[in-house]
């Protein structure tokens, strides 16, 4: 699977464009040594910060997770996509598996120079990771030290305010594996390590609301691609995408198309890893969908 995933990493085209096959894996059972692989590569996505990119917006997979590219100015905290790579100096070598694991779910720096415990910025889904069976927690963490080292320093965060962290209901501690037979927890489970809702839960002044907003949408996104509003993803037969079939559903996260045809501007490009993702978890993801109560 390793092979075959990353040659159609190395093939991504555009920030916004996904330019391989969309054929689906098979996902490797929990805690299986290419679990971590399939995680991250068809659910987390978490090249889309940590990976440079060209001045065309291409991935750089040369220089995979060695971040740097992306910035996010926010009135809390300006921060860069982090270099996640085993590079000792400039990355992340020096970590040990479980220090890379409270960063995951705690979103706390190891508590050693040049770290000192320092807290990440909530730009960093740790929120969502809270739900990660052990196992996988541990397959991720396996995969990602996997990745060879590249060195690139990355400028440091910049803190203007104190880090507030919304956590998600139901997803404040690692699921029971037992629960993941039940396709609509299951894809509870994939959605949030997808963060889908890191946009599709904030209000249109920007701020998360799990409880009240859950798949509502509003918040307006601006960059290269003009300016976009997060659509409504709720049960809502009108305002969301309660009329949709699964199908329409499935199409919109592996291919990028909209129920009405017209293709998704590059915040929901999301398709470059969905595209991957094992047909039984996709249904689970429809599934859960199904069960977001509807807000107009």
């Amino acid at each position: 699977m390793k092979t075959k995933l990353m040659s159609l990493f190395f093939a991504v085209a555009a920030f916004g464009v996904c330019e391989f096959a969309t054929r689906a894996y098979a996902a490797p059972p929990e805690g299986d040594a290419d679990r971590g692989e399939y995680l991250v590569n068809a659910v987390m996505a978490c090249d889309g910060c940590h990976t440079p990119r060209g001045a065309d917006g291409n991935f750089v997979m040369e220089k995979r997770f060695s971040g740097g590219s992306q910035t996010w100015d926010e009135p809390a905290f300006l921060v860069k996509g982090a270099n996640i790579t085993q590079d000792p100096t400039t990355g992340i070598g020096t970590w040990s598996a479980d220090e890379l694991k409270s960063v995951m779910t705690e979103g706390v720096r190891p508590n050693h120079a040049p770290y000192n415990g320092v807290p990440l910025a909530p730009q960093m889904p740790f929120p969502f990771y809270k739900i990660l069976t052990p196992r996988d927690l541990d397959a991720v963490v396996t995969y990602v030290r996997s990745v060879p080292p590249v060195r690139n320093e990355v400028q440091p965060p910049v803190y203007k305010a104190p880090m507030h962290v919304e956590l998600i209901p139901g997803a404040e501690k690692p699921i029971d594996e037992a629960a993941l037979g039940s396709p609509v927890k299951r894809g509870f489970y994939l959605a949030t390590i997808a963060h889908c809702m890191e946009c599709h839960a904030r209000r249109p002044d920007g701020v998360y609301d799990f409880r009240n907003w859950l798949g509502k949408g509003g918040h307006e996104m601006k960059g290269p691609f003009g300016t976009v509003v997060v659509r409504n993803v709720t049960s809502h037969p009108k305002s969301g995408i309660g009329e949709w079939s699964d199908e329409e559903i499935k199409r919109s996260l592996t291919q990028g198309i909209s129920r009405d045809g017209r293709p998704f501007k590059p915040p929901m490009a999301r398709q470059v890893w969905f595209s991957h993702m094992a047909p039984t978890d996709l249904d689970a993801i429809v599934a859960y969908l199904r069960t977001v109560p509807p807000l107009e």
